[in-house]
């Protein structure tokens, strides 16, 4: 390994990476989250070199160059995730997390009552509940599928370990099914860098506990299960992510095939079963949902950034936030009809599963870091720089508050993803107007 002056590049920087891991854990330990933050965008162009110079070498790799390299990558994964896990969360939403599993397995229904509700007054201590964010006035927000991860984790033990423990299990789960995916493509293992060396779903999961992590395991295992035309297991295991979190549901039309209705069958099934034991909160079965989206802003339009940048340099009408929602889910359903009509492949298209992610998160102009860890794992797939800058840039949303007279954050975020992702989809397109449909890199021509 010493000889090979490749693998010595790479172990240079899977060395800074964990270095600098080291000195985000240290950000958590001490609670000076501005150097967790900072860790991480300083970790983001290391990864992306990193993962770059495997990308450029992957043809000409030998079987044993690329085990050597599998092997560093997964390990060097493994141990920054380790470092993270016993450390304070930079998240307080894993407190939320704890509690709803404990008040289930009190023997009740967690969207009925608010933390701070004197019916459950008796479930408090004081190493979680003064940690629950909005405990006054939200009962729970997280939906189905994720209650039940909370209460089958929190069984096992009510520490915050042990809930990050049980999210970065889940990252387990989302690299076996990646790599699946790419030995079924001919694609080489080592492109799970582009996944397992990033520094957002790194904190946000191990650092953090996100149960996103649960969500994109098995979105990318229902990805794994259409691609061997298993529809029934493809559609459960699809609802099933989509009542973790609801994002997953954005890619059913890439996993969708023709006249084939086993996998929406299956996925309504599945959502109906998760919902039925929390039956009897009745239309609070949404929890804060529904409060949540005020908050954002995104009911009154100031949350969406494109709208927002809009409404500063002109005025908009009233009706101009109603009018934005529905272009977005016209645009999203228009998107879903054409991957499922220009389908060609018995594979899963995984490019236009990241396309129609990609179209979900500018509609949406997600406000905290986490909401973009969605959009990495298919970068194994369909490397892009545009994404790379936006998914890495998003932990600057911890530093300042959303609100709408501030646009320098978004404008700082957007504005360059927008630019570089139109000149990727411009090359693409130009070298052939099925190459969303066909796995085609985002990126630059990849020089074998």
């Amino acid at each position: 390994m010493n000889s090979d002056p490749k693998l010595i590049i790479i172990a240079t920087a899977a060395v800074l990476l964990l270095a600098l891991t080291g000195v985000g854990g240290w950000g958590l330990w001490t609670w000076n989250h501005d150097v967790v933050v900072w860790t991480m965008l300083v970790e983001t162009p290391i990864y992306a070199a990193a993962a770059w110079y495997l990308w450029k070498h992957e043809g000409r790799m030998s079987a044993a160059w690329r085990r050597r390299a599998l092997i560093l990558v997964l390990g060097v994964a493994a141990l920054a995730r380790l470092s993270l896990v016993f450390a304070p969360p930079l998240s307080t939403d894993i407190y939320r997390y704890v509690w709803d599993g404990r008040v289930q397995a009190a023997g009740i229904n967690p969207y009925l009552h608010r933390p701070a509700d004197a019916q459950v007054a008796y479930l408090r201590d004081e190493s979680v509940f003064p940690n629950i964010n909005r405990a006054d006035s939200a009962v729970t927000i997280y939906p189905p599928l994720a209650q039940v991860i909370f209460l089958l984790v929190t069984r096992i033990s009510e520490q915050v370990s042990v809930m990050k423990a049980a999210m970065v299990g889940f990252e387990g789960v989302a690299t076996w099914a990646l790599l699946a995916l790419l030995r079924r493509r001919g694609l080489p293992e080592t492109r799970i860098v582009w996944y397992l060396w990033h520094p957002v779903p790194l904190f946000e999961f191990a650092g953090s506990g996100h149960i996103d992590a649960a969500a994109l395991a098995l979105m990318l295992l229902a990805c794994l299960l259409a691609d061997r035309r298993q529809a029934y297991l493809a559609g459960l295991v699809l609802g099933a992510a989509a009542l973790v979190k609801f994002f997953p549901a954005v890619i059913a039309p890439a996993l969708y095939r023709r006249g084939d209705w086993r996998l929406p069958l299956a996925a309504l099934a599945a959502v109906m079963a998760l919902y039925l034991p929390y039956s009897s909160a009745g239309r609070q079965v949404l929890g804060f949902l529904p409060s949540y989206v005020q908050q954002e802003g995104l009911s009154a339009g100031n949350g969406f950034f494109l709208l927002n940048a809009l409404s500063a340099v002109m005025r908009v009408p009233s009706w101009s936030s109603t009018a934005y929602v529905i272009v977005g889910l016209v645009s999203l359903a228009g998107a879903g009809l054409a991957v499922i009509w220009r389908r060609n492949s018995t594979s899963v298209p995984m490019t236009s599963a990241l396309l129609l992610l990609v179209l979900f998160t500018l509609f949406v102009s997600p406000h905290f870091a986490w909401y973009f860890t969605w959009l990495v794992p298919l970068l194994c797939f369909t490397p892009s720089w545009a994404l790379i800058y936006l998914t890495g840039a998003s932990p600057l949303l911890y530093q300042i508050i959303w609100s709408p007279d501030s646009l320098r954050l978004g404008a700082a975020l957007y504005l360059p993803f927008v630019l570089m992702f139109s000149i990727e989809m411009t090359r693409l397109l130009r070298g052939s107007n099925l190459g969303i449909f066909n796995d085609r890199p985002l990126g630059p021509k990849h020089a074998d």
